[in-house]
């Protein structure tokens, strides 16, 4: 159909032509409501956006000499975050003299991966980075 018949048929049902395809042999267009189409598809747009879900990182920091207690209790912490669906950054921060003993933040690690294993997947194994060890979880 050629385009000023197409303007006058989307005139007559008092509606506007939209070009839909326009690189197709030959272009495609349709009639509706031009003004209504965009408030629909603002509408979609904004659920989706509502519907996402913003994934938080939380930080738990431990050294090698945490002590048991302060352990269990940073433990409970790590289980709440994955409980709340969070991701949880663990790091063990070496300072001074301690980072020749790398070796007890990889065994901390360990345990926290094999306490934490019926609740979190490891993400990230866990890796030296200066001065510190990072390990990722994410809730299963």
């Amino acid at each position: 159909m050629t385009v000023p018949a197409a303007v006058a048929r989307a005139q007559d049902y008092g509606m506007d032509l939209v070009e839909i395809a326009p690189t197709a042999s030959p272009p495609v267009c349709r009639i509706m409501e031009y003004g209504k189409y965009k408030y629909e598809k603002s509408k979609r747009e904004h659920a989706a956006r509502k519907k996402q879900a913003v994934v938080v990182i939380k930080e738990i920091k431990f050294r090698p000499k945490t002590d048991e207690h302060d352990y269990q209790f940073k433990m409970k912490h790590i289980e709440r975050f994955l409980m709340a669906r969070n991701k949880v950054k663990v790091v063990i921060r070496f300072r001074g003299r301690e980072i020749i003993h790398m070796d007890k933040g990889v065994e901390m690690l360990k345990r926290i991966r094999n306490d934490m294993a019926e609740l979190a997947v490891v993400e990230s194994e866990p890796k030296a980075e200066g001065r510190t060890m990072v390990m990722m979880l994410a809730p299963k």
